[in-house]
């Protein structure tokens, strides 16, 4: 009878014990968590950076962020939502997304806003700062949804389409 080796290292064990699929994030899911984690970040700046020259405007008119909040808590809604989704628009445009991608984008961010709004004009919640947590969630939910509606559109590069884009203009 042979003499068999039994012995294994934990490297040899491990390689063996789990599938290669498993370990291995396809070039897909890669392209599709970046875009996510690039639309938000595209928000997030968008917000602090347009939120200033906002926050001016309603200075040189007699108001403020903290105003908007206790005076008019619905056009504060409004204006947090335009001041993520411009910018996100801009980013996806950059990124080679055609216009139907931007725009059903555009809705997972204003549809979750109007509804917040609704809630309040109803006052089903007036606590904005509940609404304004909501809201977000909701956003980023609804961002993801569009996003699993098309995994074609987001899980590949745009490379070509950008550099179409810049050939067009």
């Amino acid at each position: 009878m042979p003499d068999l080796d039994v012995r294994h290292s934990a490297t040899d064990l491990h390689r063996h014990s789990t599938p290669r699929r498993a370990r291995r994030i396809t070039s897909s899911t890669r392209h599709f968590v970046r875009h996510y984690v690039e639309m938000v970040v595209a928000m997030f700046l968008g917000m602090a950076v347009l939120g200033v020259p906002a926050g001016w405007a309603l200075g040189a008119v007699g108001s403020s962020w903290s105003e908007l909040n206790t005076d008019a808590p619905a056009l504060m809604l409004l204006a947090m939502a335009v001041t993520m989704t411009v910018p996100m628009v801009g980013w996806m445009r950059y990124r080679g997304h055609g216009w139907r991608a931007n725009t059903e984008m555009s809705a997972s961010m204003l549809v979750p806003t109007f509804t917040a709004m609704a809630l309040l004009q109803a006052s089903v919640v007036d606590d904005i700062g509940l609404l304004l947590v909501v809201e977000h969630v909701a956003m980023l939910l609804g961002m993801l949804g569009a996003m699993l509606l098309r995994p074609a559109e987001y899980t590949h590069r745009h490379a070509e389409a950008h550099v179409d884009l810049q050939m067009a203009a």
